[in-house]
């Protein structure tokens, strides 16, 4: 059972157009030169930018079956945990190496200006479990393709892919499934 977010495509891109993105601050030469950073906190800090996000956040995926959202560490758990409510599904935290108490599963990772480890509990994922994976922000694709690979090293299956915003670079790595984004850059 899930909770369906009735709304036509038109008030939906109205409402982030005048209630989501304008909370988006653009933050110049972060975390290195030439990087122009999308700051999501202002968003996260008013309750209905959140909600809304949120709620439109889980609609692309609402019909999909799913089993698991998988939320990636850190800002993409802003977002998953609302979206599992409403999926009435459980969460599944990918976090950074060194951070979850259990036996894991581990994947390298590439990001625009450096690397990474993300973890994910061994026993998070039933083999044929339908996953959605969850971020704030797809650039590349390195994170993502991180996270894909985890959710089937444990036999599960990814059925969507789920963003708050597309940053518009060529996404360098083949990911199961086409992401759906709120916001487009």
């Amino acid at each position: 059972m899930t909770s369906k977010v009735y709304v036509s495509d038109e008030i939906k891109e109205e409402i982030v157009e005048s209630s989501i993105r304008p909370l988006i601050r653009i933050v110049p030469d972060f975390p290195i030169p030439g990087i122009d950073f999308k700051d999501i906190t202002p968003i996260v800090g008013d309750y209905a930018a959140l909600e809304l996000s949120t709620m439109f956040m889980s609609r692309p995926v609402q019909d999909l079956a799913v089993d698991k959202i998988a939320g990636i560490s850190s800002r993409g758990l802003y977002f998953a945990p609302g979206i599992a409510r409403l999926l009435h599904v459980g969460l599944v935290p990918l976090r950074k190496e060194g951070k979850l108490p259990w036996n894991t599963y581990s994947e390298d990772f590439t990001l625009e200006y450096g690397t990474g480890v993300m973890e994910m509990h061994q026993d998070a994922i039933k083999p044929g479990e339908r996953v959605v994976v969850v971020d704030d922000v797809l650039a590349t694709g390195g994170t993502m393709k991180a996270a894909c690979n985890l959710v089937e090293q444990a036999g599960g299956v990814v059925v969507g892919i789920v963003v708050l915003i597309d940053l518009g670079l060529e996404v360098k790595y083949n990911l199961p499934v086409r992401p759906h984004a709120l916001i487009q850059y």
